[in-house]
């Protein structure tokens, strides 16, 4: 598996620098509030509202070494969690709710009527031996969301400012100190405060925003982004178990009235894979929803000599359907030590596959949800356990059970959404029974961003969008969204593309139904990508609106796992399942008992197939520009098949009559921080861009473009 070495710094040269006081020390900061006492975080100019949340208190551990033995030591987060609440349970507690965030940090939920209060548990927490410190937890004012603010800065200097005694001057000037330089870029670095912490590094950020010589200045909030179903789709059958799994999969497809076109690849699952031909589940009868890339593959060499980088969470490149398909790396200047496969930035190594450490804090929970009888489900996870008839108000009492296994499966199952989202790129199977990626030729580059419970941060991400363009990708796929909107992040974007204009961006648009893509998508530059079901409508949940530039099929299983999109899955691997029985029935998510392949849905998909259609594309020609390649993706989209919801009908009315953008509650509107310029647009362009995207069309015109 993943072998755990420490980080890596690159080493800068600051000894001997003399005259580093030109300027006078600057005062202490304080956060900076608006009128109702919200905490302001500067975004360009615009000021975003944070809160303080009273309920969540962050933990940051020492690190852990290893054991005498060399294996991995116990999970700092499942100490934490005996510490406080005097026993093994995971996912529930005494009132007290401990969740990993990585291996890094960890988040203590203090549930309504906790009779701890977080002062209390601050202080207890930091007289643990295992722990560094405790940080305050934000939230965007509108929304229930997980922001550390940890006491580091992403610190970006002006070209002139390259001296690196004038660098080390500011930077005393503020009482900081380097913690290291980031990779892949020039004169940027992440810093810490030497004097103050918590809150104030939310104000010391905003003033350095407005020193001469500073180009920008981040706070590198860890942000918690997990996978839940969009819409949850609680109480319906993408919740229950499916008997006898094999025997099942194989009488619904016997019961197909349609077959696919014939195809260069075979496998018995392409006629689930509606989103590459919707034929098979559709009929011939009614309008087509996907994309046609069956007639797509046979125009192209598929995508071959197109490398695809996919940065996400944990990316099992060794799943069968993956391993072909994955980039190698070699002969790059200045490689990073042991790189081979891509790059984990979230835990700093060569393996974006779990460890054995993250095999170890998932393993317990998710075997409890097969082994443990309903009645000791109930008792070992009793506080979720309670709160589900608030979930799902019309839940009978006597499908708790079987509605809470599936709950904390999916919850690990996501932990593999670089898998999902990589399937849907280039999945290419060995054998007869996998699944299909929509470039089934072209290479994938894995690279880690998200360690356990969705954490991140701008320094990762952005860190992650260079390497992939210094490693020289084709593509990069982004199926992440509802990020705070960082100034880093859009440098780290800005920079790639002007420096590698055949380089595309795609991103998904946000799972949030709101008008306006959520960020990193309404980043000028950046393919956003929105979501339709099989019906042809946009998915519930995908947003639209503002800065939307097409759609994909990104699935809908709020009535049947078979509206989803099919992919490959992480759980699969036999670490899952050693010392229990596998079942016989496929769960949650999955479409097999091991969930070796799973059906989801979400903006993250769409992406990804636009991230395929674009491989297809370059495949064709290798010197197509950026440019030309959105124009292309545009002019063959189209609104064939696509239908508007009475629903979005109604709300495109509404919204006309008030005026697009003109909506006074930011950031809610425009969750990304980002303004298109608002004007009146028909309906189809307001829910789905220039329209579906159109592989076989795209193709085609790449082609046509080649002759002419």
């Amino acid at each position: 598996m993943k072998k755990i070495i420490s980080s890596i710094l690159l080493t800068s040269c600051f000894c001997g620098i003399t005259g580093i006081s030109y300027f006078p020390k600057a005062t202490p900061a304080a956060a900076q509030v608006s009128p109702t006492g919200e905490l302001l975080y500067n975004f360009y100019g615009r000021s975003i509202p944070l809160r303080v949340r009273q309920d969540a208190v962050a933990v940051s551990f020492k690190p852990a070494g290893r054991s005498r033995s060399g294996a991995p030591v116990e999970a700092s987060y499942l100490k934490l969690q005996r510490d406080l609440q005097g026993g093994t349970r995971s996912l529930s507690g005494n009132n007290l709710e401990v969740k990993p965030l990585g291996l890094r940090y960890a988040l203590v939920n203090l549930p309504a009527g906790a009779r701890s209060s977080p002062a209390a548990v601050t202080q207890r927490v930091q007289r643990l031996p295992y722990v560094a410190g405790t940080l305050p937890v934000l939230s965007r004012s509108d929304r229930d969301e997980t922001i550390v603010l940890p006491n580091e800065i992403v610190v970006a200097f002006e070209p002139e400012v390259a001296d690196q005694a004038a660098v080390q001057a500011i930077l005393n000037r503020y009482n900081l100190e380097i913690i290291k330089p980031l990779r892949f870029t020039k004169n940027r670095y992440l810093v810490r405060s030497q004097v103050e912490s918590g809150t104030a590094i939310l104000a010391i950020a905003n003033r350095l925003n407005t020193v001469p010589g500073i180009s920008s200045a981040t706070p590198n909030f860890v942000q918690s982004v997990t996978y839940s179903n969009p819409g949850m789709g609680f109480g319906h059958p993408s919740f229950t178990d499916t008997p006898r799994a094999t025997d099942s999969l194989k009488q619904m497809l016997n019961e197909l009235e349609e077959q696919p076109s014939p195809t260069p690849f075979k496998t018995e699952l392409l006629p689930l894979q509606w989103h590459l031909n919707s034929i098979p589940l559709r009929g011939k009868l009614l309008p087509r929803t996907d994309i046609r890339a069956i007639e797509a593959w046979q125009q192209s060499n598929q995508g071959k000599g197109v490398v695809v980088a996919v940065i996400d969470s944990l990316i099992q490149w060794d799943h069968p359907d993956l391993n072909g398909n994955v980039y190698k790396v070699e002969n790059v200047p200045n490689p990073l030590p042991g790189e081979v496969h891509g790059w984990d930035f979230a835990q700093d190594d060569p393996d974006t596959r779990i460890s054995e450490e993250e095999l170890a804090t998932l393993l317990p929970d998710f075997q409890n949800t097969f082994s443990l009888s309903d009645e000791k489900l109930l008792e070992q996870y009793a506080d979720l356990a309670g709160f589900i008839p608030f979930m799902v108000p019309d839940l009978p009492e006597s499908e708790i059970p079987s509605f809470l296994r599936n709950l904390i499966r999916n919850k690990i199952a996501g932990e593999f959404h670089g898998t999902w989202s990589a399937g849907v790129v280039a999945a290419n199977p060995q054998g007869e029974g996998g699944v299909i990626g929509v470039s089934p030729q072209a290479k994938i580059l894995p690279i880690r961003v998200f360690g356990l419970g969705g954490q991140t941060s701008p320094e990762v991400i952005s860190q992650a969008i260079r390497y992939a363009a210094a490693r020289g990708v084709d593509a990069i796929n982004l199926s992440l969204g509802g990020l705070l909107p960082s100034p880093e992040q859009v440098e780290a974007i800005f920079e790639v593309l002007d420096a590698n204009p055949n380089l595309v961006i795609i991103a998904s648009a946000g799972n949030e139904s709101l008008d306006g893509v959520a960020f990193p998508a309404a980043i000028p530059g950046v393919i956003s990508v929105g979501a339709t079901n099989l019906s042809g409508k946009r998915a519930a949940y995908s947003s639209y609106g503002g800065r939307l530039d097409v759609v994909a099929p990104g699935g809908d299983t709020s009535d049947s796992k078979r509206g989803g999109i099919l992919t490959t899955g992480g759980t699969g691997i036999d670490g899952f399942w050693q010392g229990i029985t596998v079942p016989d029935y496929s769960w949650g998510h999955a479409l097999d008992s091991k969930g070796q392949y799973v059906q989801v849905q979400g903006t993250s998909f769409a992406a990804p197939t636009v991230s395929g259609v674009v491989a297809l594309m370059r495949g064709e020609n290798p010197n197509l520009s950026r440019d030309r390649i959105i124009a292309i993706l545009k002019e063959t989209s189209n609104y064939q098949g696509l239908n508007l919801s009475k629903a979005d009908t109604r709300a495109y009315r509404l919204q006309r009559e008030l005026g697009f953008g003109s909506a006074p509650n930011f950031p809610f509107l425009r969750p990304s921080g980002v303004f298109p310029l608002p004007e009146p647009i028909p309906a189809s362009q307001y829910f789905y861009g220039s329209g579906l995207v159109n592989a076989e069309a795209a193709v085609n015109e790449v082609k046509r473009s080649l002759q002419n």
